[in-house]
């Protein structure tokens, strides 16, 4: 049995039951309320949607120049269970570094989207912006970038053509996703190819060394307002973007979720990865709230498949 078939049964089952408590009503998508924002972010090339941004969103991404956003004091509202209620529909801010994250927006990405960006990288540590890749695997990541539209080889085709889950980071700059807290766990549902993250919060172990997964093995835990979570078993087959940021199945990833306010997520994520990278890397990012109130009970997830075989391939090629 496939791990992906794994992760998306469980993902059914976690996702049914928290049901019940963040209940989706409406047969489909909500029509966007008078406040919300007319500027859209396109998603992480292939199938998808333009993701609404609520002024609150946007106002976040503008403050994503300067990385996490320290916490200010916020009393949020509690589950059942006593989590800190987070649930509805985010997204990411203006950083969008789709195409390589060491260079932020790629003027090729900008003159198709019609989008500004930032041409910084969403790495903050090393200082330079740049992943501390080994010089073996420095010479293979410029490789795969140098031939990402040659395809002449499996290699050097982004894992995204060929329709794979996204992995983390990926799944966060790939449009929107969603937060529900079926008790004692957090579900991170994305948009895109309907990937899934189940984390479960009850200091079980992790699975064992052996088993690998598209979005990794996660546990978490709650210090006040900020989501600690801990992503091992990841398999080596995810990228961080279109050019071939690429990682081993040793890769860990410690991902601290401060929620500083009702509307905004600050994202921290540290990897490691002893057989790929001389040292760990640190990525921020901010998050924000698509939809608020009555809104979101009516807001759904739009269906956004993705099957290999189809013409994303081909695109790639010609938007050579």
């Amino acid at each position: 049995m496939s791990s992906r078939f794994l992760d998306s049964t469980m993902a059914i089952a976690v996702v049914l039951a928290a049901l019940s408590i963040a209940p989706v009503s409406g047969a489909g998508q909500a029509p966007p309320s008078p406040e919300a924002s007319a500027a859209f972010a396109p998603g992480d090339g292939g199938p998808g949607r333009s993701v609404q941004r609520s002024p609150a969103s946007l106002d976040a991404a503008r403050q994503s120049e300067a990385g996490p956003t320290p916490a200010r004091a916020w009393n949020p509202p509690r589950t059942s269970d006593g989590q800190p209620d987070v649930q509805g529909f985010w997204a990411q801010g203006r950083r969008l570094a789709l195409y390589n994250i060491e260079e932020g927006a790629d003027e090729r990405h900008v003159l198709l989207s019609g989008n500004p960006t930032d041409p910084q990288s969403l790495i903050v540590d090393p200082p330079d912006g740049r992943i501390p890749y080994q010089p073996w695997a420095r010479a293979k990541r410029q490789e795969i970038s140098d031939n990402h539209t040659n395809l002449t080889k499996w290699e050097y085709v982004d894992p995204h053509l060929r329709c794979f889950l996204s992995g983390v980071p990926r799944v966060f700059y790939q449009g929107t996703f969603q937060i529900v807290q079926p008790p004692g766990h957090v579900v991170i549902l994305q948009e895109y190819n309907h990937g899934s993250r189940i984390i479960p919060l009850d200091g079980r172990p992790h699975v064992g060394d052996n088993i690998k997964l598209w979005m990794g093995d996660s546990r978490g835990r709650w210090e006040g307002t900020t989501l600690v979570v801990d992503v091992t078993s990841n398999n080596d087959k995810t990228w961080f973007d279109i050019v071939g940021g690429f990682h081993s199945d040793a890769l860990r990833i410690r991902e601290r979720y401060t929620f500083v306010d009702p509307d905004t997520i600050s994202y921290e994520a540290t990897f490691e990865d002893p057989k790929v990278y001389t040292r760990p890397f640190k990525m921020a990012l901010t998050f924000g709230r698509t939809v608020h109130g009555e809104e979101a009970r009516n807001y759904e997830l739009l269906e956004s498949a993705c099957y290999e075989g189809d013409r994303n391939i081909q695109h790639s090629v010609l938007a050579k």
